[in-house]
């Protein structure tokens, strides 16, 4: 048994994450957080802790005795990560052994600007062990959640569906011109959760770069696939770059981004510019992740793509 500290933990994934961890009974759970009490109900098994992230001595007390942290820490408002580089801070102070930094998705961040701060973070975990190892990290990517594909009807518990490019319910697509050779891996975010919990387990070193394969396949693939689950051809609208990093919008639709942290009155706009950025990061391999994990962790049989999504929308009109 070890004792796991979860930053940011009240989100959908790390929400998803926190049951497993819950129910193999194993560990010491603590959940971190900015709140004086949890976004939704505690879960049975874990003790939540507030903290102050501008506090380094406060932080380092609340992490004395935990051996690995994962982080869910949302900057997308600061690209330069200070609430993680504190944490980390704090993490090499109080003793942690491990650290798992709030990545949780692609393997590059080339149109992703959102994402900034998750490249800050992987910086300064590399300079803090550039001379030696002081903090032993991974950087979990499963590329894109496979539960997207249902969208709008829920795959996982806590996860929250948003409309995308690829949209199965409507039967339509945007996707790049030339881009049906693009390749993107998909993994359920129940199989993420139940990885991350072998991995805490895993008695050997964590990989740096810990990619995690479900299913790789190509843009033209997915769309013969789906148009075989669902049952005749889609509408697939193709987008030119060009247009895309010009700001303009050459679709009869968007997808609507509906996440909580979008205002209503930006979400038009920023459903596309999210959808288009999404668009031009699988075409530059953004989505594309390596196998560590599944390497390390052999024995570990995941979901599949086509099997999943049969099941999904067996009988859906």
């Amino acid at each position: 048994m070890v004792k796991i500290a979860l930053a940011g933990g009240s989100g959908d994934v790390a929400s998803e994450i926190i049951e497993v961890l819950v129910a193999a009974k194993k560990h010491d759970i603590v959940m971190l957080s900015r709140s004086v009490k949890p976004k939704r109900e505690t879960t049975v098994g874990v003790t939540f802790v507030t903290v102050n992230y501008d506090d380094l001595e406060q932080l380092t007390h609340a992490l004395k005795g935990v051996h690995t942290v994962l982080s869910f820490v949302s900057e997308g408002d600061d690209p330069t990560s200070p609430v993680q580089k504190k944490l980390i801070d704090a993490a090499v102070q109080a003793g942690v052994q491990r650290f798992a930094p709030s990545e949780w998705a692609s393997s590059k961040f080339d149109y992703l600007d959102w994402y900034a701060y998750k490249g800050a973070t992987r910086e300064y975990l590399k300079d803090i062990n550039k001379d030696k190892k002081v903090l032993e990290y991974t950087l979990f990517q499963p590329g894109l959640f496979l539960n997207y594909l249902t969208y709008p009807h829920a795959s996982a518990k806590h996860l929250h569906l948003m409309d995308t490019p690829l949209n199965l319910n409507e039967r339509r697509f945007i996707t790049l011109e030339g881009g049906d050779d693009t390749r993107i891996n998909f993994v359920t975010v129940q199989d993420l959760a139940d990885i991350v919990a072998k991995a805490v387990d895993y008695e050997g070193e964590w990989p740096i770069n810990g990619g995690i394969q479900g299913t790789e396949i190509s843009m033209g693939d997915l769309i013969l696939l789906s148009e075989k689950i669902r049952g005749g051809a889609f509408d697939v609208t193709k987008l030119k770059r060009s247009d895309i990093l010009a700001g303009e919008w050459k679709a009869s639709w968007a997808p609507v981004m509906d996440h909580p942290a979008i205002k209503k009155e930006e979400l038009d706009a920023m459903s596309k510019h999210i959808a288009g950025r999404l668009l031009l990061a699988i075409d530059a391999g953004g989505y594309v992740v390596n196998d560590n994990w599944n390497r390390l962790l052999p024995d570990y049989q995941f979901t599949r793509l086509e099997g999943f999504l049969k099941q999904a929308w067996e009988g859906k009109p």
